[in-house]
């Protein structure tokens, strides 16, 4: 598997040029600074432990331009088993050294090795049987996989003590390693796909040389779970090792099929398609035509296997996914880890360019799509074209996406399309937190209660089904958030609004407007409904009006708490 994107996280200014150099060997790569302490990072944090918990756990390698001992007590309460983390290096500031500290068998030497070339430095490369040997026995490179940890383990120590080795089987890369080779040797590296039971003086390394090509709904009404115990057993069957599969194959028709995602994840391996041919074992020789003729283990399973590593980015596609997100109102701490995820992912980024432009910023390999506010069905249909394509899209909203925003219009284009390629794409609406809740958020808990959410553009829908909805929320005594109050092209629909809402609340109904919350400049203020005029607002203003149970009493540093009490009538004792 290639090894993910790593995060390059400073603290101060004085690393950003060392951040430079080892970003020049990494282009993907995105510099985090520390809000407030560096200028010009790709993306800026606030938290120092936060951030590098939150890569961490995203198995996002790390390199932090920084002390070893603040990394390694960061991400102490994290640290598992060996073998389930990702490469983490700390780098002094002036590129002087380079450290490797978790992820041995992640690659972390490589990188060491590769980031110390760049600064002109050596790696501070403690592990006993890489610099014995020159190579990581217990992380083969990309294509290979290693067959028992726990046994390699004692395996290397046997190595250490000084015993000698022979190897069987094509491992290109152990030609150049340092290993004490000898054909008579009890200690074997045995490099092949066929299945054996580990043993403990041998190391088995399997390359990623076959290909399974699987029927889509073979276990129609039988658990997904199915499909990846008949996988095995099917393996088992031809005696070859599972971990030698490099990828599933199936039909491009069954590309939204569950059981086959399930049995994909089951497996640890990629899921690609290709048109549909007349039997499993014919997709198999198309995938690859240099393939071993495919051994066929019933209706609805072929293996074949290949003399060397496959690439399976280089096998059929990929199912697209599409991404509907919500950046949150603003700030990046408020924006939810998922969405992060999301917008690494992704290959395409389509949306409003303001909203483009805040999710960012994007590694070069990242295309995105800026669009006027108002193509929103246009910008939702271009989202499906590229998605069927196998490519990774995301669709940015700013608040949530299913609040006023982008996630109604995905859904309503795909409903409208009898395309089978839009509707087999991998659509998911991840949440982001709504403008009404961020504000509600900054003034106290104003929507403690029920509350009712209105928009009040009628760009949409007509101006008197707004009046209508208005004034049945008014009547029911709902606090009130209003979405797009005014602009200049409605200049006195909040002016018509707000005699709607008196008619059925006092003056001294508390309201809050909240402007540009989460982003720079924000403003918050608590007036009353009396006090409340047009003038006061713009298209940026979120309005909360309150019900007739809203308090507001006076914060201890200045200005006001609102809320809305959770009991209604009789208060509760």
């Amino acid at each position: 598997m290639a090894r993910s994107t790593p995060a390059i996280v400073i603290l101060g200014q004085g690393s950003l040029d060392t951040a430079r150099q080892i970003q020049r060997l990494y282009p993907d790569s995105l510099i985090h600074g520390l809000a407030e302490r560096v200028e010009g990072a790709d993306r800026v944090y606030h938290e120092f432990g936060a951030t590098l918990r939150q890569l961490y756990q995203q198995d996002t390698p790390i390199i932090a331009l920084c002390a070893a001992g603040i990394v390694i007590r960061t991400l102490a309460p994290l640290l598992l088993e060996k073998g389930a983390e990702p490469p983490v290096l700390a780098v002094a500031e002036d590129g002087s050294a380079v450290v490797p500290l978790l992820g041995g068998l992640g690659g972390v030497n490589v990188m060491a090795r590769e980031i110390a070339a760049g600064l002109g430095v050596a790696a501070a490369i403690t592990t006993s049987g890489e610099l014995r040997f020159g190579t990581c026995l217990l992380n083969p490179p990309s294509g290979y996989a290693l067959g028992d940890l726990e046994l390699g383990k004692r395996f290397v120590s046997d190595l250490l003590g000084g015993e000698s080795v022979r190897i069987e089987g094509a491992a290109p890369w152990l030609a150049a390693a340092k290993l004490p080779e000898n054909d008579q040797a009890r200690l074997t590296i045995r490099v092949g796909s066929a299945e054996r039971e580990p043993v403990a003086n041998e190391l088995l390394i399997y390359p990623r040389s076959v290909l399974v090509a699987c029927r889509g709904q073979r276990l129609a009404g039988e658990a997904d779970s199915d499909l990846a115990t008949h996988i095995r057993q099917a393996l088992h069957q031809a005696r070859i090792a599972v971990q030698s599969v490099a990828c599933l194959l199936a039909a491009d028709r069954d590309m939204a099929d569950r059981a086959l995602h399930q049995a994909a994840a089951q497996l640890g391996v990629p899921l690609r398609f290709l048109p549909a041919a007349d039997s499993v074992a014919e997709l198999a020789q198309q995938a690859v035509p240099q393939l071993l003729p495919p051994l066929k283990v019933g209706e609805d399973i072929a293996i074949a296997v290949a003399s060397q590593p496959l690439d399976p980015e280089q096998i059929g596609r990929p199912r697209g996914r599409l991404a509907v997100i919500g950046l949150g109102p603003g700030a990046a701490e408020l924006m939810v880890p998922a969405v992060k995820a999301e917008l690494a992912r992704a290959n395409d980024i389509l949306g409003y360019e303001t909203y483009v432009r805040m999710a960012g910023p994007f590694r070069a390999d990242q295309v995105m799509h800026c669009t006027d506010n108002r193509e929103e069905m246009q910008r939702a249909r271009h989202a499906f074209e590229l998605a069927a394509q196998g490519r990774s899209v995301v669709v940015v909203s700013s608040g949530d996406p299913g609040v006023f925003a982008m996630a109604a219009a995905v859904i309503e284009a795909l409903h409208e399309s009898s395309d089978p390629a839009w509707h087999s794409v991998d659509l998911e609406i991840l949440p982001g937190v709504s403008a009404s809740l961020a504000t509600a958020a900054q003034a106290g808990a104003p929507l403690g209660h029920d509350f009712c959410v209105l928009s009040l553009s009628d760009n949409l829908k007509p101006w008197d089904i707004i009046e209508k909805r208005l004034d049945l929320a008014s009547q029911a005594d709902l606090a009130l958030a209003f979405y797009n109050p005014i602009s200049r092209s409605r200049p006195w629909q909040l002016g018509r609004a707000l005699e709607i809402v008196r008619q059925h609340r006092t003056p001294q109904t508390p309201v809050v407007l909240g402007r540009d919350i989460g982003r720079p400049g924000q403003t918050l203020r608590v007036i009353t409904l009396g006090e409340l005029t047009p003038e006061q607002v713009d298209m940026r203003t979120m309005v909360l009006v309150g019900s007739s149970t809203t308090c507001v009493f006076p914060r201890a540093g200045g200005g006001d708490w609102v809320y809305t009490p959770r009991w209604y009538g009789n208060k509760p004792l």
